[in-house]
């Protein structure tokens, strides 16, 4: 029983049953999220090595052939990556300095190259550069121009290297065009004004600050090429997909193979992605909104005010929090 406002006796419904769902729902919250997750990849690798039983895969294989697939493919690997990917910065730059400029026939050619690549797949891309190029340079040697024709006949790794970094410097372009125009347009008056040249400006001002804004997605584009290398398999080059596929023909263990592969791509990406987040941890050091900043300064514990005295607000900017003079 329990009493209303005016004091009258009112009667008390009892509380409805729960059914064996909600109970169960009830228990499973009350358990910690880590338990949890912690359970759910136990599972996984139960079931994956329930799986990997049943169609048995061959462990002592892989144990036998990984490191040979390692130590000669990977090294090729990140030698194509890195490669593409300062190919990719120079044309992002050039090509987000001529998406922004006035002059028609830069941002045409930037416009008509970022459209080109970013609208074909990067498998076509890379057969022609490696078949394409090749027949031209055959057709100019035929023609009488030898040394032109030898220039576009490419080997497998220097093919993929081009092609790899004229993809994703298209790409590339649109990020670091918003990275330079993420810079306030007072930075650039205030080197005009200063008399510094187009190339000053730019090389003092506007980039080392855009540079906190290009870094991070130029970091996922470097591991996305990572994957997207093995691509560069389809024309020849003995990178680490092309040395696993290999060696799984050869004794038949295709799955142990590409399931080798995917664990490499797998840890170095990882890998990759660790050090990606510390540097922008990093480069972010700084920069702290200026309303986060004073947010802070008016939760710091004021000092006990003494009659007649208000304290001064701490820290710079103070003003702006109600400090008087």
């Amino acid at each position: 029983m329990s009493r209303d406002e005016r004091g009258t006796a009112v009667a008390r419904s009892p509380a409805p049953a729960l059914t064996p769902w909600q109970r169960f729902e009830l228990g499973f919250a009350s358990i910690p999220w880590r338990v949890k997750l912690t359970v759910v990849y136990i599972v996984i690798g139960i079931v994956l090595v329930l799986a990997f039983n049943f169609v048995r895969f061959d462990v002592t294989w892989i144990r036998e052939h990984a490191w040979n697939v390692i130590r000669l493919g990977l090294p090729l690997t990140f030698l194509i990556c890195v490669g593409a990917i300062t190919l990719a910065t120079f044309l992002a730059l050039l090509g987000a300095l001529a998406r922004i400029s006035r002059n028609s026939l830069a941002y045409g050619i930037a416009g008509f190259y970022t459209s080109f690549f970013r609208g074909t797949p990067l498998l076509v891309q890379i057969f022609l550069v490696y078949f394409g190029l090749g027949e031209v340079g055959v057709r100019l040697r035929t023609a009488g121009y030898p040394e032109l024709g030898n220039l576009l006949i490419l080997d497998t790794v220097p093919a993929g290297i081009l092609a790899l970094g004229l993809n994703y410097g298209a790409y590339m372009t649109e990020i670091f065009r918003a990275g330079i125009q993420s810079v306030g347009h007072g930075q650039s008056e205030a080197a005009d004004a200063l008399g510094m040249t187009y190339a000053q400006k730019m090389r003092r001002i506007v980039l080392p600050q855009a540079i906190r804004v290009i870094i991070p997605p130029t970091g996922n584009e470097f591991i996305a090429m990572l994957k997207d290398s093995a691509l560069v398999y389809t024309i020849g080059a003995l990178e680490l997909f092309r040395r696993a596929d290999l060696a799984g023909r050869a004794d038949f263990r295709s799955l142990e193979a590409y399931l080798l592969a995917a664990a490499v791509y797998w840890v170095v990406t990882g890998i990759f992605t660790f050090f990606q987040a510390r540097l922008e941890r990093r480069m972010s050091r700084g920069y702290i909104r200026a309303a986060e900043a004073r947010r802070g300064w008016r939760l710091r514990a004021a000092p006990a005010a003494q009659p007649g005295v208000v304290p001064a607000p701490e820290g710079p900017g103070s003003s702006i929090d109600g400090g008087g003079s």
